[in-house]
């Protein structure tokens, strides 16, 4: 840091007293300055929020019940996680003509991990993981597990999603019917088993 210049003429004493006080104040000013740029150099800093942005969620699956589905978010967007009935499971090969891609074959990198790349689409056949966004224009389908004919829905109905917004059908493994606007079936997440009771979403490789 470099000291405050003193303006003495030729000559003339110095006072002391005043000399201290210049070369005091230097001292205190230049402090100022790294004191007030700490808080500028800290606003760069990750705030939690946005740590927490990118996080993954464990989720207790414990106390899941055959037929119930659970919601939770993943970097802002909601994931379901849905315990499939034996029925529903049983019904999956049935749909394969009926559907835009049965066998997750399209985009598999974007919307199918590899090992959800099955009949399924899932790791456990009876627990369903997927993002609860429509591949159209970003809507939210709902829930429609009860099969039969129903109003926007086929009358062989056999249980899955909705979205309203433009019509779009998915089966219990969140793929697309035929003739859709959604060009794509529902984004299946990373995720893995912590044990039998906590699923991760968010990370798919164990460390």
């Amino acid at each position: 840091m470099t000291q405050a210049s003193i303006n003495v003429p030729p000559g003339a004493p110095i006072d002391k007293d005043k000399r201290n006080w210049i070369v005091t104040t230097g001292v205190i000013g230049g402090a100022g300055v790294a004191a007030a740029a700490v808080p500028f150099v800290s606003t760069f800093q990750p705030s939690e929020r946005a740590k927490a942005a990118g996080a993954s969620v464990e989720v207790d699956i414990s106390t899941m019940k055959p037929g119930e589905k659970l919601t939770v978010e993943w970097r802002g967007k909601p994931v379901w996680i849905v315990r499939r009935t034996p029925e529903q499971l049983s019904g999956l090969s049935k749909l394969t003509p009926l559907l835009a891609d049965p066998k997750s074959e399209r985009k598999p990198d974007e919307f199918t991990p590899e090992y959800a790349r099955n009949e399924n689409r899932s790791i456990k056949p009876e627990y369903f993981v997927a993002v609860g966004i429509c591949t159209h224009l970003g809507c939210s389908p709902s829930d429609k597990f009860t099969t039969g004919a129903q109003p926007s829905l086929p009358d062989e109905w056999a249980g899955g999603f909705l979205c309203a917004c433009h019509g779009s059908t998915f089966d219990m493994a969140g793929r697309v019917y035929k003739n859709k606007p959604a060009p794509d079936n529902l984004e299946v997440p990373p995720h893995m088993y912590l044990s039998d009771a906590k699923l991760l979403i968010g990370e798919d490789k164990k460390a």
